[in-house]
């Protein structure tokens, strides 16, 4: 399986939850879906090396050719509308001369994209790429295949940095180059999806449009958390939606049906893994993200145990549509079963955290924190 937390996926992992359970069974049996998944699992991390090689090298190359960094930057704060993203000019020669540093740039990417979304998400858009080529019998020239992939996945990176420079939460020695990555970043993704096209670069722009709208309301949270409806964390939520259900859109080159399905399956699942990553960092951070599901559900019910109690169940509603995709899909489509084994290596990650968040009873600590940050 693909995650950067492995173990959650080996075997006495894998038998303290019922989806685990399952994936075990199909494995034993060696039914399709494992075998489908498995197939685009065994050479992810070589395939993912030679991404991250092609990642870094466009990227170094931007870096280092830019004749001034500091429109560059400020362009991009404007376009995102959030100018904590930005620098303060006298800091632009300096963070530059860093990053432009092969092995200090090598650094910070690897950071960045030692990310859940990341990881899971690189062998599922290969899965789906070819499973959508095969359907609509085109064969795609594979620098193209590359391109659109890449672009996605580096689009889906670019949440990591922004995230990190708002929350404040990791990293911190490190925010002030993410800073100046961060244009960079985007354009490439914007280059490499582009060579699929007009129509796949406009649906990208458009997901974009929409990430932003969840970013924005997501930021504007954080400074006033008891604000937090369940109007705006679906707005919130708004990023996972738009950012991987583009991806899935652009896997089948915004085709229907399979871009429509696509996307609602890879909108879903990236909404339902939103809800374990945010128990996965409670439990890293000792404290309840803001915003997140759980910090709404605890509020209301005046209880963080029924909060994650809630948002388990919430990770459930989603990947339950989520599994509506599966039931559009064209009977011929092959790789139907992998998509079947994926979602339930979401359930299993899901529910992993939320028992390990029980198994270590911190209901107490958040509970404190909670009623701390916000003054209850």
């Amino acid at each position: 399986m693909s995650s950067k937390d492995e173990f959650i996926f080996k075997k006495s992992a894998l038998m303290s939850t019922k989806s685990g359970k399952d994936i075990l069974k199909h494995i034993i049996l060696r039914e399709k879906g494992y075998k489908q998944f498995h197939k685009y699992n065994q050479n992810n991390e070589q395939e993912f090396r030679d991404f991250t090689k092609r990642y870094l090298l466009s990227l170094h190359t931007q870096i280092i050719s830019d004749t001034n960094p500091s429109v560059t930057l400020k362009k991009f704060t404007e376009e995102i509308g959030s100018p904590e993203l930005g620098l303060d000019d006298h800091k632009i020669d300096e963070v530059r001369a860093r990053i432009s540093k092969p092995e200090v740039l090598a650094d910070r990417v690897d950071r960045l994209l030692n990310s859940n979304f990341v990881i899971m998400t690189f062998p599922v858009l290969r899965a789906l790429f070819d499973g959508a080529s095969q359907y609509q019998k085109e064969t795609v020239p594979t620098e193209m295949r590359n391109a659109i992939i890449d672009g996605h996945i580096i689009a889906i990176d670019l949440s990591e940095p922004m995230d990190r420079i708002i929350d404040k939460d990791e990293d911190l020695d490190y925010l002030d180059d993410y800073k100046l990555m961060n244009p960079y970043i985007l354009e490439i993704a914007r280059q490499k999806i582009s060579q699929g096209g007009e129509s796949i670069i406009k649906a990208f722009e458009e997901g974009f449009k929409d990430a932003r709208i969840g970013q924005y309301i997501d930021t504007k949270l954080k400074t006033k958390p008891e604000s937090i409806s369940d109007e705006n964390m679906i707005g919130c939520y708004k990023k996972y939606r738009a950012i991987m259900g583009t991806a899935g859109r652009n896997m089948a080159l915004n085709r229907r049906p399979l871009a429509d399905i696509f996307h609602l399956g890879m909108a879903k699942a990236g909404e339902s893994v939103g809800c374990g990553n945010e128990i996965q960092d409670a439990i890293r951070n000792g404290r309840i993200k803001i915003p997140s599901w759980p910090l709404f559900f605890s509020i209301l019910s005046g209880d963080v145990k029924k909060g994650f109690e809630l948002t388990i169940k919430k990770g459930k509603n989603y990947l339950d549509e989520a599994k509506l995709a599966l039931d559009m899909l064209p009977e011929d489509f092959q790789n139907k079963p992998f998509l079947e084994f994926l979602f339930l290596t979401i359930s299993h990650y899901n529910q992993y955290w939320y028992n390990e968040l029980n198994r270590r009873d911190l209901f107490a600590l958040l509970q404190k924190n909670m009623n701390g940050t916000m003054k209850v």
